[in-house]
């Protein structure tokens, strides 16, 4: 069995580089920002809604037929399709009485493809 313990580096000085503070600061996103960077990462925190957006990459799609695709209820689908919905990552329309969902943009797709680079990396 590996060893997965991580040994953690403690830095012994007391020299504060104020230049690279400052510099890090600017650059910063303000507060409210990374507040809202936070709950969209905690959006995609959750298996079926991972999914969700998975089936919407390939189609334009009813809360039907991502039930039959997913094998869960309509209900538990509306309900993470109105999550999605709040985080702007979904949209929808109606044609009629159904509603259709798809994805908001392709930045949705673009976060993805980097997430799942990173863990291709990693094997």
């Amino acid at each position: 069995m590996k060893d997965t313990k991580c040994k953690i580096v403690k830095c012994d000085s007391t020299i504060i580089h104020e230049d690279i503070i400052n510099a890090v600061k600017e650059s910063m996103p303000e507060e409210e920002r990374l507040y809202d960077l936070a709950e969209i990462f905690k959006v995609f925190g959750d298996t079926t809604r991972i999914k969700i957006l998975y089936a919407l990459f390939a189609s334009e799609m009813c809360v039907c037929d991502i039930a039959v695709l997913l094998n869960m209820t309509q209900s538990a689908i509306s309900h993470q399709l109105r999550v999605l919905k709040q985080a702007r990552l979904v949209k929808f329309r109606k044609e009629g009485k159904v509603v259709y969902y798809s994805l908001d943009d392709d930045h949705i797709k673009q976060i993805f493809d980097q997430g799942l680079n990173h863990i291709n990396e990693r094997r």
